[in-house]
């Protein structure tokens, strides 16, 4: 690492929910049903995650629903794809601000990342919209895996698709920043 680095790294400070909402809408991306955000993996929606021909299409070898559970979710599970060969993997999240989403920040993360090591893996992380919920870990994954701070993250990500985390999301996100950039600064003094 740079000294510049070190001391841009030093300088850094999480931005607020709101300074993050605005990149949001500066992305400049149209909202679509799916999109690739990083190579091999997509964003998508309940009605990607649900057309079988479009996985076919974009060769989706594994699936991180991220909006499964009983209110406001995408019930598809592993048997809907048995017969894909899609390796699936589901966390039970609710849209809510108050809803606990960094407690799958970490596992979220990993499977991503263990997917992402087979160069021919293709993933779908997927929501109901692919706005909120399957954003939020994505960012997670960039920030973890990755090291990005959330700026870098959620640059990185509005560029590629038009996100919009709930407001108790970004918390837990900015929380995440914090704690990482914290561990970061401690290793490099």
């Amino acid at each position: 690492m740079s000294s510049a680095q070190a001391e841009d790294e030093q300088d850094y400070e999480t931005p607020s929910c709101y300074e993050l909402q605005k990149h949001f809408t500066h992305g400049g991306v149209a909202y679509t049903h799916v999109n690739e955000v990083w190579p091999g993996v997509y964003i998508g929606n309940e009605e990607t995650a649900r057309d079988r021909y479009k996985l076919q299409t974009l060769g989706i070898t594994h699936i991180l629903n991220a909006a499964e559970g009983e209110w406001n979710s995408v019930d598809t599970g592993a048997e809907y794809y048995k017969d894909m060969q899609i390796h699936y993997y589901g966390v039970t999240a609710e849209d809510t601000p108050t809803f606990n989403i960094s407690q799958y920040f970490y596992s979220a993360a990993e499977y991503i990342q263990q997917t992402l090591s087979d160069p021919h893996n293709k993933l779908l992380l997927h929501c109901v919209m692919g706005r909120s919920r399957s954003a939020t870990l994505f960012l997670a994954f960039l920030m973890l895996q990755q090291r990005m701070s959330l700026l870098q993250a959620v640059e990185q990500l509005a560029h590629r698709r038009h996100i919009c985390p709930n407001w108790g999301f970004l918390k837990q996100l900015r929380e995440l920043d914090t704690h990482l950039q914290e561990e970061r600064r401690r290793t490099h003094t």
